[in-house]
Formats: C-alpha cells, sequence, structure tokens
C-alpha cells in the first residue's frame, strides 16, 4: 500500500493529495484505494474512525481529496458543493498548444455508459447536460503545454472531454485522444486547488496538493 500524503489534518476533515491510479472509495475489488489508506492513519488513534467520503477524483486523476470525520462535517461539505461554493482547480498537460492562451469552454455533455466515457453533442437534449470550464495556459515544457482549469460545473469526464473536444486532449488519455503514453491508469490530470468559503463568514480557505513529482511535471512557474 502506498503512503499516504496529507495536506492537511485537524479534528473534522483530513485534506489528502490523492495519488493517481488509486480510485477514492473502499471497494471489495480494490486492495489499496485512498479511502483505505485514510481508515489505516486514523486507525493509529482511534477504534472506530468516522470516515465521510466528501467528494471523490477519478482513478487517472491525482491531486487534492478531502474526508470529513463527522457525519455533521459531511453535511456541512456537501451543502457546500450543492451551492457550489466550492471551487476546484485543475492543472493539465497537453500536447499540443491552445490557439488562445485562456477561454471558456461552453459544450452540451452526454454520458456514454457502455464505453464509460462522455461525449460532446452540437445541441440541447434531454440526455445531455451543459458543461462549463475556463482555462489558462501558464506554462510549457519539452513535454507539452501547461494549462489551468477551473470548470463551473462537475459533470462525468468533463476536463478530459471538453479539452479534448477543442483538439487538446490530455498526455496519456487514450480514451479521448491522446498518443503520447503516461504513467498505468493515469492522466496527465491533477486536482490543484480546493477552495471553499467557510460558513457564516466571507473568508475562504484554500488547500493545495503538490504536484506529481516526475519529469512531466517540471515547470518553472509552479
Amino acid at each position: 500500500m502506498t503512503n499516504l500524503d496529507i495536506v492537511y489534518e485537524n479534528n473534522d476533515y483530513i485534506v489528502v493529495n490523492k495519488k493517481s491510479g488509486l480510485i477514492s472509495e473502499k471497494s471489495p475489488y480494490e486492495d489499496c484505494t485512498v479511502e483505505s489508506q485514510v481508515l489505516n492513519h486514523l486507525l493509529k488513534s482511534k477504534r472506530k474512525p468516522y470516515i465521510g467520503v466528501i467528494h471523490r477524483l477519478d482513478r487517472v486523476t491525482s491531486g487534492v481529496l478531502v474526508f470529513a470525520k463527522k457525519k455533521s462535517v459531511l453535511v456541512e461539505f456537501n451543502e457546500l458543493f450543492a451551492k457550489r461554493k466550492v471551487q476546484k482547480t485543475y492543472l493539465a498537460i497537453v500536447k499540443n498548444k491552445p490557439q488562445k492562451s485562456k477561454g471558456n469552454l461552453v459544450n452540451f455533455l452526454v454520458k456514454n455508459n457502455q464505453e464509460k466515457r462522455a461525449d460532446i453533442v452540437q445541441t440541447k437534449s434531454k440526455e445531455s447536460l451543459k458543461c462549463i470550464l475556463s482555462y489558462k495556459l501558464i506554462d510549457q515544457n519539452d513535454v507539452g503545454y501547461l494549462l489551468e482549469l477551473k470548470p463551473k460545473t462537475g459533470r462525468f469526464h468533463q476536463i478530459r472531454v471538453q479539452l479534448a473536444h477543442l483538439g487538446l486532449p490530455i498526455i496519456g488519455d487514450e480514451k479521448y485522444g491522446s498518443d503520447q503514453s503516461y504513467l498505468p491508469l493515469s492522466v496527465c490530470l491533477h486536482a490543484w486547488k480546493l477552495t471553499y468559503q467557510l460558513p457564516g463568514s466571507e473568508e475562504l480557505k484554500t488547500f493545495e496538493a503538490s504536484m506529481p513529482k516526475n519529469k512531466f511535471w517540471k515547470f518553472k512557474s509552479i
């Protein structure tokens, strides 16, 4: 079992930097998941710890992930996500340079359950969901171009399919058209920051997960 990378921890919740290749929740089919890592950590100080899964990241994605230690905290975070008071900021590496250095993408997405992927459709329908994403080119290296991404909606595979639709498949994401290999069960997509507004306050709190430590993620600006 790989080591748990803890970003922040208090009595209410624990924030970790998820390794790509792992699923977020416990599963009877997986020996090692992020939730099982968190459980093993909490068992060191509590006999029957509570773990609430607040949100998830795809297996192929790395980055910031928060687990509640109390049911009341889980409910609070669920309300924040439901009211869209949580902003996620991602980083992605793409092979091709965007035509514009920044922009807003608005598309209609349909979930393809049979092929476990999402598809972009041209018009709105009963099956489609509107997805909105802003991007900004922030750096480049010998591998590709680093994009900062802020999804305004939280759709299935939204970032991956919207970038691919723009001609910018994420490196390693063969499902969406990448012809470059990366790590097993991983793509160059990282949940970098998570920012939320503290209940009853104007104060914002941000958690940041450091980038993966490999040659793909060596950039001067970050």
